[in-house]
């Protein structure tokens, strides 16, 4: 028996400037839920002890992984406006993966993109994942629908990305973290189910009504700074003492070059953190490491 390859289905987001929709780039996985929310509807008349559910609304969820890293600012920019979008999924043909074949199974529909992470990790393929919850009903894409679609921003294998911190929240962060391994920025919008007696149909309607926002980061613990390098950089110590002080430093997330890859170009994302956990490994006979976790301290600044 042949193995008989799936349908090479791609997510859309619609593009009100260029009246098209732009297929998500460079993707590697993406994945459409649809879910019938049930209740029970079991009562002490009915005979036997088996469950009766009752379909009460319908509810939809989009997920997409991406190698994807150009497209950083405008992704953040996005959730950060707490505005839905228009989103569709269809199959896709040519060998780029990226025009339409209108299969049946082609869907649209409004939804915010309500969960973000940026995984920035040197010498790797720098990645993002994107999920979107969906607010409303879904609709069949009509005949009538443009059959070319875009390409959603553009990616560079090695893209060195690094973070920036102050001392506290008043200095610039000009201070790169030392001997860097891995670096992730995840932001979430929370939804709140809006859906009430005077909403027409069974889909459930959703509404933001909070954002928040964290930052990973992993390094080598080095007994003093020893790569050379005309900008300063952060190491454990320093760390410590920002962990001890307790209050917000700030932050910067940037495109970088020079001696070491830690000369700051261009910032993506900028504003203020609070260092939470700070962890500590020494494993035997290997390289001892760090990793710092610190939560978003109010709102955060995108690079235009």
């Amino acid at each position: 028996m042949g193995t008989l390859k799936g349908q090479n289905f791609r997510i859309c987001i619609f593009d009100s400037a260029a009246e098209k929709y732009k297929v998500i780039g460079m993707a590697t996985g993406c994945t459409v839920t649809l879910t019938n929310n049930t209740d029970d509807a079991s009562h002490k008349d009915i005979v036997g002890a088996a469950s009766m559910p009752t379909v009460t609304s319908k509810s939809w969820q989009v997920s997409c992984d991406s190698l994807n890293v150009a497209d950083a600012a405008a992704m953040l920019t996005a959730i950060k406006s707490m505005q839905p979008m228009t989103l569709m999924w269809d199959e896709t043909s040519t060998t780029d993966n990226q025009t339409r074949a209108k299969a049946t199974f082609a869907r649209k529909g409004s939804a915010y993109l309500n969960d973000v992470t940026f995984n920035f990790n040197d010498r790797e393929n720098s990645t993002k994942s994107l999920q979107f919850q969906g607010s409303g009903p879904l609709q069949t894409v009509a005949a009538s629908e443009a059959t070319q679609i875009i390409p959603l921003g553009s990616y560079t294998k090695g893209q060195y990305v690094r973070l920036f911190l102050s001392s506290d929240n008043t200095a610039a962060p000009s201070t790169v973290i030392a001997a860097a391994k891995s670096l992730s920025l995840h932001v979430s919008l929370t939804l709140e189910d809006a859906t009430s007696k005077d909403t027409a149909g069974e889909w459930t309607i959703q509404e933001p009504t909070a954002l928040s926002y964290d930052i990973t980061t992993g390094a080598l613990v080095r007994s003093g700074e020893t790569i050379t390098s005309a900008v300063g950089a952060k190491g454990l110590a320093d760390l410590e003492t920002i962990y001890e002080a307790g209050t917000p430093v700030k932050f910067k997330i940037a495109n970088v070059s020079g001696d070491n890859n830690r000369t700051a170009s261009s910032t993506i994302v900028s504003g203020s953190v609070v260092l939470t956990t700070l962890t500590l490994n020494g494993p035997n006979r290997a390289n001892a490491d760090y990793t710092a976790q610190m939560n978003g301290y109010g709102d955060f600044t995108v690079a235009a």
